[in-house]
């Protein structure tokens, strides 16, 4: 497979994979953290890293917007729920010994 189609073709699965997310609002991002090891805090640093190594500036909150489809603060206030006592233990756990 060329890089170019290779590329596009990840691009293609990266914009679903944000699509499907948006979709799942009610999916909060310790059950991602808990399930995968990663959430939506953790795409937008990859994001801003991948920008980075191109030389391309963009601040957190600027790929955070872009991973969320709007201001995290915003998401954060429609969406985002607290943590129960078994998903903070959930973490916990996965995440015993981890920086």
């Amino acid at each position: 497979m060329e890089q170019n189609t290779r590329t596009e073709l990840e691009a293609a699965a990266f914009r679903r994979l944000l699509e499907h997310l948006d979709e799942r609002k009610d999916v909060q991002n310790i059950d991602l953290m808990n399930l995968a090891g990663f959430c939506r805090n953790c795409l937008s640093k990859w994001y801003r890293a991948a920008a980075e190594d191109r030389g391309i500036e963009i601040s957190y909150d600027e790929a955070r917007e872009i991973v969320y489809g709007m201001p995290y603060g915003e998401w954060k206030s429609k969406y985002q729920t607290e943590a129960t006592a078994e998903q903070k233990a959930a973490f916990e756990a996965s995440h015993q010994g981890k920086a």
